[in-house]
């Protein structure tokens, strides 16, 4: 399983890349691109997937352990990283610990957007 993870990985990663591109542009050719729809949907239906994903996997644990690697890591994980964000917050919600669910989710978001304006500020720099 060592090195067969990798390729799990790498097709789910293939295929989730392919299905962000598809959705997000399907969604924004109906609905245009006034407010980020595709991405919006990506994010949720991630989260929703995301969720399933693992506790099916959980629960069923003796179905072949390359569908982790397939599904919530490569796929998931190349369709919306979004949604390892919430499965992160929730599992810290979950376990009780409110203060680090707090923390991570806030902190998240708001150095995020400081990392992206950082990350535009210095490209404006160097260009």
């Amino acid at each position: 399983m060592s090195l067969s993870k990798y390729f799990y990985i790498a097709l789910g990663g293939a295929l989730g890349s392919i299905a962000r591109f598809w959705v997000d542009s399907t969604i924004a050719s109906r609905l245009g691109t006034r407010f980020p729809y595709g991405t919006f949907f990506i994010n949720m239906s991630a989260c929703l997937l995301i969720g399933f994903s693992l506790t099916l996997l959980t629960r069923r644990t003796g179905w072949n352990p390359a569908w982790r690697f397939l599904v919530p890591i490569g796929f998931l994980g190349a369709y919306s990283t979004f949604s390892s964000y919430e499965w992160e917050t929730f599992a810290t919600l979950r376990s009780g610990d409110f203060s680090s669910a707090a923390l991570y989710a806030f902190s998240s978001l708001l150095l995020g957007l400081v990392a992206v304006g950082c990350g535009v500020f210095l490209a404006e720099v160097i260009s």
